[in-house]
């Protein structure tokens, strides 16, 4: 199976046409709309999952945390201009014709490697000047809610950003194979913040980063850095 390339094409050639007011508005408009996709999902799943709660209670909704999942917000958008700046600046590029294959291998790639990435970057969130002056917030929901995936540091949110964006500089990731990850990315942070497990049991063994995975790193911060697999926790020694 192959993707219809010209008319991927007339995509990438319309957004190259936007303006930098138009890009802002795009930008908004998009992490908006995923910021409450993952809350709804979060919502249907917690009110219709049978399972038993991971933990006595969610975190509680503060006002706090509302205002700081709306700057994570502003900095998604921020990190998606940066993107279209090394695009329209030549650095990055995309491409618009892959065949199914291809473009399941580079998601799996892209997973795979913003994993291992992550891993470190988020064991080093841990180190305590580090964890005080930004990480720290997070953790405070030992618990979750359905704000907790968006509770972070702007500089964590930047900084999660720009190691896709290296990403895609060294290699002409397909628009597609981009657009399926992230999507990935947006359901897994949700999944992952639920307060009940939603993968089976089984997971585990398949070096799955499930719910359970990273809750237990919510009740303990110095286990289970992984995001998508416990595969670098396993080979380094964290896992719980």
């Amino acid at each position: 199976m192959n993707y219809n390339a010209t008319e991927l094409s007339g995509y990438l050639e319309l957004f190259w046409q936007f303006s930098w007011p138009q890009w802002i508005i795009f930008s908004l408009v998009i992490n908006i709309f995923l910021y409450l996709f993952s809350i709804g999902l979060y919502l249907f799943i917690d009110k219709t999952c049978r399972k038993s709660a991971l933990q006595a209670q969610n975190h509680p909704v503060t006002k706090p945390d509302f205002y700081q999942s709306l700057l994570t917000v502003l900095s998604n958008s921020l990190v998606m201009l940066i993107g279209v700046f090394l695009w329209k600046h030549g650095w990055i590029t995309v491409g618009a014709h892959q065949s199914s294959v291809v473009i399941a291998l580079e998601v799996v790639a892209l997973l795979l490697l913003m994993d291992l990435l992550m891993y470190f970057f988020h064991y080093a969130a841990h180190f305590p000047f580090v964890y005080k002056l930004l990480h720290g917030k997070h953790h405070e929901h030992v618990s979750t809610n359905y704000l907790s995936l968006f509770v972070l540091h702007p500089f964590e949110t930047l900084g999660f950003g720009l190691m896709m964006l290296v990403l895609l500089i060294a290699y002409d990731f397909s628009v597609i194979s981009i657009s399926v990850y992230l999507l990935i990315n947006l359901i897994w942070g949700t999944i992952g913040h639920l307060n009940r497990e939603f993968f089976p049991a089984s997971f585990d063994r398949l070096f799955i980063g499930t719910t359970k995975f990273h809750n237990l790193h919510h009740l303990d911060g110095t286990k289970n850095f992984g995001f998508y697999t416990s595969i670098w926790d396993r080979l380094f020694g964290t896992y719980k």
